[in-house]
């Protein structure tokens, strides 16, 4: 490590006076190691502010000296001191370093699953534990206890530091799970006007067979049976029943709808964001009465670690409301696209489509569609038993 800091020089030197050379080496102040003597030529190494010296004694003696430089860190310093940009830029990086192994620059957190991370993240910044906090200043105990009480649904919290990363651990409280009672007496009832097409029980007594007609409401499976002795006992009735059924879905759209256009005007404002602060990198301000914005944010890097410090663009648009009118093709586009929707969203897969009629109507602002769909699927619901 000296002799990375002070420099060491490896030295040749050849002439008549070679000894006596050497004899001056060993009598001055100067450090002299690693030496020896091969071919009528002596080589030691020596330290760099010794070199002026040596060289000053060879050439009283008509010595030849030839000298090479290590590739040390003071080396390598005075070989660029006259490139600012280089020193600079290394007295950045270890200051940048050194700050940067001090403060809080992100956040982690672990083990929530129902708590998000926004309400634990806004409580941290209530603690004053964000990007940028000197970690010396946080009092860690303090603030996990708080956290526990300011976040509902954390049991416990703990906190420590991995480098300049805060990793936040919290245990969420465990809710008491529902008592669902199963086995509770009920009848399965119709929930449509519908034709059986199917049946299927597993425990009560089914009351309509294939081919009823069965208005909403009409008890299926009965949950309460009487044997030959006439005891009568309560079911949780079960099976399953299906049938046919109608249902009437309206679709419209409006010949005329009004919306926000963009003009074509922007407004481009730019912030300099520095942790928490931002700096505004622009003039003026946005006077549009409507209008859409798009932001985009761009962070430096630092071997890998994504920094604190960025700049944020926002992009305004101003928009106007204008006033669209579509034709009957357009509209009747926009409807079918709305039918698929409702069939593929609404329309469970056990749900077959047996039929479908469109009825179509046109009024003086709007095109209407009335379908009509004929479907066959389960229709028994459950209707629990209510004793005295």
């Amino acid at each position: 490590m000296k002799n990375q800091i002070k420099g060491c020089v490896r030295i040749n030197a050849e002439g008549k006076n070679l000894y006596k050379f050497i004899n001056n080496l060993h009598n001055s102040d100067i450090d002299c190691f690693a030496q020896y003597c091969s071919n009528n030529i002596f080589y030691a190494e020596i330290y760099r502010r010794d070199l002026k010296k040596v060289r000053n004694i060879a050439e009283k003696l008509d010595i030849k000296i030839s000298s090479s430089e290590y590739s040390t860190v003071s080396s390598t310093l005075i070989r660029n001191k006259k490139r600012f940009g280089i020193t600079i830029g290394i007295i950045f990086a270890l200051t940048a370093t050194l700050y940067f192994s001090n403060i809080i620059m992100t956040i982690e957190i672990q083990g929530n699953t129902t708590v998000s991370d926004t309400a634990i993240l806004s409580a941290l910044e209530q603690l004053n534990i964000r990007q940028g906090t000197p970690i010396r200043k946080i009092n860690f105990p303090y603030c996990e206890n708080e956290l526990r009480l300011m976040v509902d649904g954390v049991a416990w919290a703990g906190m420590h530091i991995t480098g300049n990363r805060v990793v936040v651990e919290v245990t969420e409280l465990v809710e008491k799970p529902e008592m669902l009672r199963k086995r509770v007496p009920c009848n399965v009832v119709s929930g449509k006007d519908a034709y059986i097409t199917y049946t299927s029980v597993h425990d009560g007594q089914l009351m309509h067979k294939v081919g009823d007609y069965v208005p909403r409401g009409t008890l299926l499976i009965n949950g309460v049976t009487k044997d030959e002795t006439g005891h009568i006992s309560t079911h949780h009735a079960m099976g399953t029943i299906r049938g046919t059924y109608s249902e009437t879905v309206i679709f419209e759209e409006n010949y005329k709808i009004m919306h926000y256009n963009p003009t074509g005007k922007t407004f481009k404002e730019k912030w300099l964001e520095l942790f928490s602060f931002k700096i505004p990198l622009f003039f003026g301000k946005n006077t549009f009465s409507y209008f859409t914005s798009e932001t985009s944010s761009r962070y430096a890097d630092f071997f890998g670690k994504k920094l604190p410090i960025g700049i944020t663009k926002n992009i305004i648009s101003e928009t106007e409301l204008s006033e669209t009118d579509f034709s009957d093709e357009e509209l009747a586009e926009k409807i079918m696209e709305k039918i698929y929707l409702y069939e593929k969203n609404f329309l469970t897969d056990d749900v077959n489509i047996t039929k479908r009629n469109i009825e179509t109507e046109k009024t003086e602002n709007s095109l209407i569609y009335t379908v009509t769909y004929e479907l066959e699927g389960e229709i028994g619901v459950e209707r629990e038993i209510l004793a005295k």
